[in-house]
């Protein structure tokens, strides 16, 4: 299944990325839409950075273990429908309502996030595309099944 194939390859990739913000530093930080108050606390030594941005590493290497499953590249994982339909609604949600909430919202970090709308829009892009090629894997899966 080519869409979970990407899937995979995508969410990896993100994952690895993320890995290298907390190599990178507070400046990957920033470049990458953490925030002002991420960038920070990395400079000062703080492991809250490390910590939330390893979390949501995991998370994504996690996914792209799912999807290479769905795949059928390695053996069954549990849960598998049920997980590819979880992934996939997260990253469409992401996509489709990152930029409203951040226009309407209020926070010190989204009102940050709302003079970069660029970062926004690209990264919701991504995220869409990402989302799609769970959800038409996951279609797929349910189709060939019945």
């Amino acid at each position: 299944m080519r869409s979970l194939k990407l899937a995979g390859i995508f969410t990896l990739i993100a994952s690895f990325l993320h890995i290298a913000i907390i190599f990178g530093g507070a400046d990957w930080y920033r470049f990458f839409g953490a925030g002002e108050e991420m960038a920070v606390m990395s400079e000062q030594g703080s492991i809250y950075p490390t910590i939330i941005t390893s979390i949501i590493a995991l998370l994504l290497a996690i996914s792209s273990i799912y999807a290479i499953s769905g795949a059928g590249i390695i053996k069954k994982m549990p849960f598998l429908k049920t997980a590819l339909f979880l992934i996939a609604f997260a990253f469409l949600a992401r996509g489709l309502i990152g930029i409203p909430v951040v226009l309407f919202a209020s926070s010190d970090y989204m009102v940050e996030l709302a003079t970069d709308i660029t970062f926004m829009v690209i990264s919701s892009l991504i995220c869409v595309v990402i989302g799609s090629c769970y959800g038409l894997g996951m279609l797929k899966i349910y189709i060939d099944k019945s």
